[in-house]
């Protein structure tokens, strides 16, 4: 892990530059990997279209699951022992985020732009983001990335191009949290799809408290897993990664 020089910027205290709780919290700043460390140690996430300024939430109520709540579905098990799919940590970041990014069928448009792309890319090789890549032979058909400091675990954007892989990325994300005792995975803004996965709701004071205990743990062993490639059966039929 590589360590960051420090941010020139300085993110506000949500609950202060926000107290009717709309979410914005700031306008502005860049993506350099030094800023997005810093607001996600605060609570904040970027979210904006390509064009716009850079804007900075943090959402209330925030949205987050907690590993040990997640029931993968009778269908997903199915799948992933009926297709013996290959399913590795950090193999290719790029290529999911660059994935993630593409249009989708119920949207023209994207919020991850090049600017973004690039930004977490340099997160990650300094060690503050992860993938989850879900291979078809040598061909990479789903996954999932996120930033990763200490304890705190934070989902940003999944992708599938065929029937259930996205969900089988994020079902390997949760054993991972188990196995590393996170408390939650942050997933930012609630929907239904979410809540159908067994995801919650915290207060943002609660998140924001519960924020500064997680980020203080010791990080998550990201090579013990890189080091592996797993077979969607075996996390099926053992529900562990490191069996």
């Amino acid at each position: 892990m590589n360590s960051l020089a420090p941010s020139q910027f300085i993110f506000p205290d949500p609950i202060e530059a926000d107290p009717d709780e709309q979410g914005l919290i700031c306008i502005g700043a860049d993506l350099d990997p030094s800023t997005l460390y810093e607001a996600y140690t605060h609570g904040l996430f970027p979210w904006f279209s390509e064009g716009e300024p850079i804007c900075w939430w943090s959402p209330e109520p925030r949205c987050i699951i907690r590993p040990q709540d997640y029931k993968p579905s009778k269908s997903l098990l199915r799948n992933m022992k009926k297709f013996d799919y290959q399913i590795t940590i950090n193999h290719a970041f790029e290529q999911v985020i660059r994935s993630c990014s593409l249009p989708r069928q119920y949207a023209d448009e994207t919020w991850i732009s090049e600017e973004i792309i690039q930004g977490y890319c340099q997160l990650f090789q300094a060690g503050y983001a992860y993938s989850v890549e879900v291979w078809d032979q040598d061909k990479i058909v789903g996954g999932l990335y996120g930033v990763s400091i200490g304890h705190g675990c934070f989902g940003e954007s999944m992708f599938s191009t065929q029937t259930d892989v996205s969900k089988m990325a994020f079902y390997t994300l949760m054993l991972l949290g188990r196995e590393n005792d996170l408390p939650w995975i942050d997933c930012q803004l609630v929907n239904d799809h979410l809540i159908s996965l067994g995801a919650c709701t915290l207060s943002r004071h609660e998140y924001l408290k519960s924020l500064q205990d997680v980020i203080k743990q010791p990080p998550i062993d990201w090579k013990s897993y890189q080091e592996r490639v797993f077979s969607s059966k075996t996390i099926a039929n053992f529900s562990r990664l490191m069996e």
